[in-house]
């Protein structure tokens, strides 16, 4: 499969949909296909910043997730989902996290997110494992993003090792990473999960990713194979950056009485050590301003206050964890 005019033929694309953006110092923009409203986009940082790893990207603490219990994965929704990506562009979240196979996440963004184009962090995700399939995802992802490059290109819930030797085997996934680099199509790699820590360790080891993205909750701590201290050091002995998913347990540390609140669970998951960022979706926008108050507001905790919490999730750790047995 011949990829080589991929670059030339997104570069005119996103020249098209970006041309008018570029170098602009006007904060107010509008949506490329969503409401047609303007956006009042703050020129500020609005939350606690970190720079991600030896990717040298300033990232904020907190960026919306594209996928769960959001319209944003779901069809028919669309009014909905763009009223979302529209208010976290104005609250200040500037990294978007979405996947080729997150139903019409792409798409929507895809109508938003354009017109700031320069602006905004933008990471995508593919669950093949083999060069061509690989490289389907990306033009498919680029395509429904409308934008001629990806900041962060990462393997999708890479689970098994027999995975990891099919993707740095011979036509492997890492095949099309090298490429779409080499063709400027991404900026930076990573490498994905919430099965097994193990698996992601020993890609990490590889030295070839620079992010990674993993399931981290207070919960998980109690997991007979937890994330944090079998990923953290690697990452961190390599400066890989780290974002993190999963940190309310789709609400189920809240529903199940362990913690009290957002400010629990994005707290502990930020303070840990190497922890660069979080992605977590939200379900109308009155959630979004409220986990976005959290994130504005953050500050470090204490190890008193960490173990606390860890305590208060040891009698329900399985049910705040059921992610874990996803493949």
């Amino acid at each position: 499969m011949n990829r080589k005019t991929t670059r030339r033929a997104f570069l005119a694309v996103g020249a098209a949909v970006a041309g008018g953006v570029v170098g602009s110092k006007v904060l107010q923009q509008k949506s490329a296909e969503g409401t047609g409203r303007s956006l009042n986009l703050p020129n500020t940082a609005t939350m606690p910043e970190r720079v991600l790893g030896a990717t040298g990207v300033k990232v904020p603490i907190l960026g919306l997730g594209g996928a769960g219990q959001t319209p944003l994965s779901h069809n028919g929704v669309e009014k909905d989902a763009i009223a979302i990506i529209e208010r976290a562009l104005e609250l200040g979240i500037r990294y978007f996290d979405t996947a080729a196979s997150y139903g019409p996440s792409e798409d929507y963004l895809g109508k938003v997110l354009p017109a700031v184009r320069p602006q905004i962090l933008l990471a995508s995700k593919t669950s093949a494992r083999d060069r061509d399939g690989a490289w389907r995802d990306l033009e498919r992802s680029l395509q429904r993003l409308q934008t001629n490059y990806l900041d962060f290109w990462q393997l999708h819930h890479v689970s098994f090792a027999a995975e990891l030797d099919q993707i740095f085997g011979k036509d492997g996934a890492l095949q099309a990473i090298e490429e779409a680099k080499q063709q400027k199509l991404i900026r930076f790699s990573g490498i994905t999960g919430h099965h097994d820590p193990a698996v992601i360790a020993a890609g990490l080891r590889r030295g070839v990713f620079d992010t990674t993205l993993i399931s981290l909750n207070a919960a998980d701590r109690h997991h007979p194979q937890p994330f944090a201290p079998t990923v953290l050091p690697i990452a961190q002995a390599k400066n890989i950056g780290v974002m993190t998913m999963k940190i309310p347990a789709y609400g189920r540390l809240f529903k199940s009485g362990a913690l009290d609140g957002m400010h629990q669970a994005m707290g502990y998951t930020l303070s840990l050590p190497g922890v660069h960022g979080c992605v977590i979706a939200a379900e109308t926008v009155s959630q979004l301003e409220q986990n976005m108050e959290v994130a504005r507001t953050f500050q470090p905790l204490n190890q008193a206050t960490m173990a606390a919490i860890e305590q208060r999730t040891a009698a329900t750790w399985q049910e705040n964890t059921f992610f874990r047995a996803w493949t």
